[in-house]
This record gives structure tokens, sequence and C-alpha cells, in this order.
């Protein structure tokens, strides 16, 4: 019993910290969107027009947007958000504004520097979304809204999305926030490199947990 309940809890402590890291992967590669200044996903024309019109930060705008978001999907889903999407949605834009401030990311003078940023931030934000999701603890707020909306309108999961990510997107342009390559890059190519870093992270993830487990079990047989 004293074995099963250290291997949970080095299991959750092992979660939770991929869970943390995925999410800082994910607002590096996002601020190097940012940076490479030729266009942003969907979700961060919005945070990046709101912040143009009323000030505050980029990432203060995202938490701001994730809370409206959680208080919506609450509110459609008559339940509490799970916690690991309050976390993500909290720590995500704290992440942002932090990697925002490092001196040594700026943007590329010229545009081969700036694409070449462009398409590394798309797939750091791929990894990180595969490596946070893998630990299972939790989806973030516009996944979760997504969700409660598919289920809510009887709609497709891609359907549901596309109309999110088009109200979004256009909210946000109309702010002035910057929709070009990087926008349209981000929509064609961040569903198949989650395909291929999900599976991939998973996997680790899987071995790792097994690994931890039997080193708990073999400390346990050596204390005997």
């Amino acid at each position: 019993m004293k074995s099963e309940s250290r291997s949970r809890l080095q299991s959750s402590v092992i979660k939770w910290s991929v869970f943390f890291i995925g999410l800082m992967i994910m607002a590096f590669g996002i601020v190097l969107m940012i940076k490479a200044d030729i266009g942003v996903a969907p979700w961060d024309v919005l945070h990046i027009g709101l912040y143009k019109q009323f000030g505050l930060t980029i990432g203060t705008w995202s938490i701001i947007i994730g809370f409206l978001v959680l208080f919506s999907t609450s509110v459609l889903s008559k339940s509490w958000p799970q916690i690991g999407a309050f976390l993500n949605m909290l720590l995500v834009g704290v992440f942002i504004d932090l990697f925002m401030l490092l001196p040594f990311i700026t943007t590329p003078y010229h545009l081969v520097g700036r694409i070449v940023m462009l398409i590394a931030g798309v797939a750091i934000i791929g990894y990180g979304i595969g490596v946070y999701i893998s630990a299972k603890r939790g989806a973030g707020p516009r996944d979760t809204l997504m969700l409660v909306l598919t289920e809510k309108t009887g709609w497709k999961v891609s359907r549901t999305r596309l109309g999110m990510e088009v109200i979004v997107l256009s909210v946000g342009f109309l702010l002035g926030g910057p929709v070009s390559l990087g926008t349209f890059l981000f929509g064609f190519t961040i569903g198949p490199i989650v395909g291929v870093t999900l599976p991939h992270c998973e996997k680790i993830m899987e071995k790792f947990l097994r690994v931890s487990n039997t080193t708990i079990q073999a400390e346990m047989t050596i204390s005997k």
C-alpha cells in the first residue's frame, strides 16, 4: 500500500511538472511568432489587438480573455472548470510576458530570418501542446469551450473550432491585430504538427512513468 501511495504521488508530481513545462514551451513558441512580426495565431491576433487599443500586456490580455472563456464555459456546462484549465489560462499569460522581456529575443532584420523564426515558433507551439496534453491535467480554456460548444450545438469539432477562430480573428483584426503569413501558416499546420508531436510525447510520458514506478518498486524491495 505504501508503494502504491508513493507511486501515485510521484506520478502526479511528474505529470504536473510536464504540464508546466509544456505550457512554458508553448508560450515560448507564441513569443517567437510575435517577435517574427509576420502574423500570429488567431487568438493572439485578438490579444495583440486588445493590447494595441487598451494597453496592459499581451500576456495580461491572454489571461483576461482566458478567464472570460472559462466563465462562459462554466455557464454553458453548469460546472466548475478543471484546475488544469485555470492554470493553463494563468501560466501561459505569465510565461508570454516573461519571454517578451528577454532582450535576446528580437525581430530579425531580414525577412528570411523572420520566416525562420516564425516556422520555429509554430513548431515549438505544436510540441508544447503535445507535451502539456500528454500530462493529461486538463485542456486549456479555449479547447474546453470548443468541446462544450460542440456538445451543445451538435457540430463537428473541426466546424466549431473554425467558427470560434474566424470570430476571434475578425475581432482581433478590427482591433489592429497582426494578420499575415504566420496566421495562415499556423492555421494550416498546427493540426498536423500536433498530430505528430502528441503521440510522441504520450509515448515518452508512458515510458517515463513506467521507469519511475519500476524504480520505486525496486527501492521498496531493497528496503525490505
